[in-house]
């Protein structure tokens, strides 16, 4: 089975949660929930061990994680106006793919411009 056999109609909000991935996990392969979700659970925190111990983590076809050292700088308490230095910190960046920027390029020209009416003023 390949990724273009699955399908997202069981998916009722326009964001895919972990549990959405499981019941997805349990419909179409026809893992039982409790794998389903342990599958989810093991697959995210894999991810995410491997970005706190300061591994790339790459999917091919889909995009990169990597964790990023930002620089300390200066900053300001928008309310007070009160300088504030922001320390070095961690961060988790991610960069999709070619192939991914392809796809999502691609779902944009698929769809037909929308013709739209203008017109300036009363009429």
């Amino acid at each position: 089975m390949n990724a273009m056999d699955f399908t997202l109609e069981a998916l009722e909000t326009p964001a895919l949660t972990k549990a959405h991935l499981a019941d997805l996990l349990f419909e179409q392969i026809g893992l039982n929930k409790r794998e389903s979700k342990d599958m989810v659970e093991a697959f995210f925190d894999l991810i995410a061990g491997s970005l706190i111990e300061g591994t790339d983590v790459k999917i091919s076809g889909f995009g990169n994680f990597q964790i990023r050292v930002k620089a300390p700088r200066p900053g300001r308490n928008p309310r007070t106006g009160e300088a504030i230095p922001i320390g070095e910190r961690r961060v988790a960046t991610f960069h999709a793919s070619a192939k991914l920027k392809e796809q999502i390029h691609g779902s944009i020209d698929a769809v037909a411009p929308q013709e739209v009416e203008w017109s300036v003023g009363a009429e």
